[in-house]
């Protein structure tokens, strides 16, 4: 037993963090609690020592569930509670901190329960799970078979009429509403698409596969029985969620299916990080959690920030004030020192690349690495100036948001295969996988796939089926494959070597470049090694996937340290020494696609703030003057005006410190920036004196 009393591993919290952490911990009539965890206030932290005082204070880890964001940061979460609880229990923390077994995302922790309760659902409890691309692709078969794709005006493409699935789904809202919100060029379509979603559910039912939103959709039917979400509720004493504020409709709907009374349900989150409505979040959700129960929940604001300076902070704050709705908190710290945040005025999008390069190096010049200083923006192309002037001056970067790794058709192929193996009547994956044998073309992976499909035991039926007329050789070493792999031989992970030995030959023939491909291969099969089963891996690997090469758009790069170029949605929970927020002018910041309504609106002035608190020390916020329209020739100058963003009016310019550039120099007081240099106009009429 370590020396520490009982609670001395609490000691490092701020009175805040530490009422969050021992709430209601040893009643079981404890209210529901809210924790509104600011920017940079050690959320992460606290929630790791709520579950570690729950673990410390003899709750049964096998009865906490914990939802996280990711499956990496439940991972983390877990690392976290063990060193805390290792401080008081010594070594049996580690065990304690294994046995937390239901941490995860809401994907991640409904398909589990959906396999654990599919007789009581009418399941079969083998099902695959697609990811968007095969649910697209799945998506786009139906709406071929529906003849869809051949009508005289154009029919929304397989990826909108996917993601109008999923709104529909997620935000629990009509079709109708749907389009009107924010398909309006679709509406024409609407029953059309009812008639697709329909015929796309009848097919997914009979491959036996869910798509990513059928986790949710399933788990939110099943707990409408008063028996199934009884049962599934007494299975846990503690429900935490983080991130609460990135909730949709529907995960709203379980979680308080899950506990009605709210006993032993804890939600942290800020209402002035939701920024992902595009994914059907809702802000709502967080808002109104106190009042979904009676006595309305206990809400605990953690608003002391460790990250940035309080000139940061002023200025965060007073953009955030400006909100229409939202739960009271103002960010303080204890970094009194430090410069007020920059509004740098430019002349156009090359001098704010300029700028912006010749910024990062003399900070990198003052000691401050490459990898402590971030570019932030609201879309992807908004960075491409400054990608064209990185390149010029040999200054390396990493761009957020490129192609994923799981989404290299090499990989693909083999994911396919063990898909195919798991459930053969998975007709994306068969139809991928079948296609790499030479000679077999659509309509011939089709037949087979129809044949298989009509049989009560696939396998047989793939064995027995008529092999397409072109393959050759290769049609019995597939089958054999598909044999070997169906019953398990090799182990796992030894199938998936197994199932690469199958496909390089087919990898060597279709790519060039199929050494480096192949390498991507054994990365996934050491990845594999990670999980128990190929169930387990391909359901935790399309739900969360790895980042491997995953995150960087562009080739990995050698250079030991690099710039971070990042969406400011991709930036979320980052934070670095010296940050940039690129085209802070209406257009940008709001988007002019998000000013359609007042809620986009409020969520545009959440992205700034956002991209405002991810910076420790320096903040610079880059104002152009004017963006040269597309479409014209290299030589052509027109151009449009822009106005700086309207979050930051002229009431809150004392926050800021404004800059001209290249002149860089600060405006004082409430002249004009930089004041003219020179009154040309008296020298015009002193011409004629």
């Amino acid at each position: 037993m370590n020396a520490l009393t009982p609670i001395s591993y609490l000691d490092a919290l701020n009175p805040a963090q530490r009422r969050a952490v021992t709430h209601g911990v040893g009643s079981l009539a404890a209210a529901p609690l809210l924790v509104i965890a600011g920017a940079g206030s050690g959320k992460t932290n606290t929630l790791a020592h709520r579950v570690a005082h729950l673990l410390v204070s003899g709750a049964d880890p096998r009865r906490i569930l914990l939802m996280t964001f990711s499956r990496r940061a439940a991972s983390e979460m877990a690392r976290r509670v063990e060193r805390i609880v290792r401080k008081v229990m010594g070594d049996g923390a580690g065990v304690l901190a294994d046995a937390l077994s239901w941490a995860g995302t809401f994907h991640g922790i409904g398909a589990r329960l959906l396999r654990d309760c599919a007789d009581q659902l009418g399941l079969d409890p083998a099902f695959t799970i697609h990811d968007r691309e095969d649910s697209a692709d799945q998506m786009n078969l139906v709406r071929h078979q529906l003849g869809f794709s051949k009508t005289e005006a154009r029919f929304p493409t397989k990826g909108t009429c996917l993601a109008i699935y999923s709104r529909c789904v997620n935000a629990e809202l009509p079709i109708e509403e749907v389009l009107g919100r924010s398909y309006p060029w679709c509406t024409a379509w609407a029953a059309e698409l009812n008639t697709l979603f329909a015929a796309y559910v009848e097919a997914k039912q009979s491959q036996n596969v869910l798509d990513y939103d059928d986790l949710l959709l399933y788990w939110a039917q099943a707990m409408t029985d008063p028996d199934i979400a009884a049962a599934i509720g007494a299975r846990f004493d503690h429900v935490m969620v983080d991130e609460y504020q990135d909730t949709n409709r529907l995960q709203s709907s379980i979680l308080l299916a899950l506990k009605p009374d709210g006993r032993g349900l804890t939600v942290v989150g800020d209402d002035a990080q939701s920024i992902y409505s595009f994914r059907a979040a809702t802000v709502r959700n967080i808002l109104d959690f106190p009042a979904a129960f009676v006595p309305p929940a206990e809400i605990i604001t953690l608003d002391q920030n460790y990250r940035s300076t309080s000139a940061i902070l002023a200025a965060a704050n007073a953009v955030i004030d400006l909100a229409s709705e939202r739960f009271t908190k103002n960010l303080w710290t204890d970094r009194a020192t430090g410069a007020p945040p920059q509004l740098v005025h430019v002349r156009d999008e090359a001098d704010q690349a300029r700028f912006i390069a010749e910024t990062v190096l003399q900070n990198r010049e003052a000691g401050s690495i490459l990898k402590e200083q971030a570019v932030l923006f609201r879309a992807s192309h908004h960075s491409g100036p400054l990608e064209i002037e990185l390149t010029r001056r040999n200054i390396p970067f990493v761009k957020f948001g490129g192609l994923k790794f799981l989404d290299s058709a090499h990989i693909k192929d083999l994911l396919a295969l063990l898909r195919f193996v798991e459930n053969p009547r998975d007709k994306v994956a068969g139809f991928r996988v079948l296609q790499l044998l030479p000679g077999v073309g659509p309509n011939s992976a089709q037949r087979v796939l129809d044949h298989v499909a009509q049989a009560p035991s696939p396998l047989e039926a793939l064995r027995d089926a008529p092999p397409p007329p072109r393959a050759g050789e290769d049609w019995p070493d597939f089958v054999a494959a598909i044999e070997e792999l169906r019953t398990g031989r090799p182990g796992w992970p030894g199938e998936i070597e197994r199932a690469r030995r199958w496909y390089e030959p087919h990898l060597e023939r279709i790519h060039e470049d199929a050494a480096t491909r192949q390498a991507d291969l054994v990365q996934l099969e050491q990845i594999a090694g990670g999980y128990p089963s190929r169930e387990r891996f391909l359901t935790e690997l399309t739900l969360d996937p790895p980042d491997a090469t995953s995150d960087q758009a562009g080739v990995p790069l050698l250079d030991e340290d690099y710039l971070i170029l990042s969406t400011i949605h991709s930036a979320k929970g980052q934070e670095w020494k010296s940050v940039f927020v690129m085209n802070a002018v209406d257009g940008c910041i709001p988007s002019d696609l998000g000013t359609g309504a007042k809620d986009e609106i409020e969520e545009e002035r959440r992205l700034l703030y956002v991209a405002m608190t991810r910076a420790k020390d320096d903040l610079h916020l880059v104002v152009p003057q004017r963006f040269f329209t597309h479409g014209q020739s290299a030589t052509g100058d027109r151009h449009v005006y822009a106005n700086r963003t309207r979050f930051i009016p002229n009431a809150l310019l004392g926050h800021f410190a404004r800059v001209a550039w290249p002149l860089a120099q600060a405006s004082e007081g409430r002249a004009p920036l930089g004041g003219p240099r020179m009154d040309v106009r008296a020298k015009m009429r002193g011409m004629w004196r």
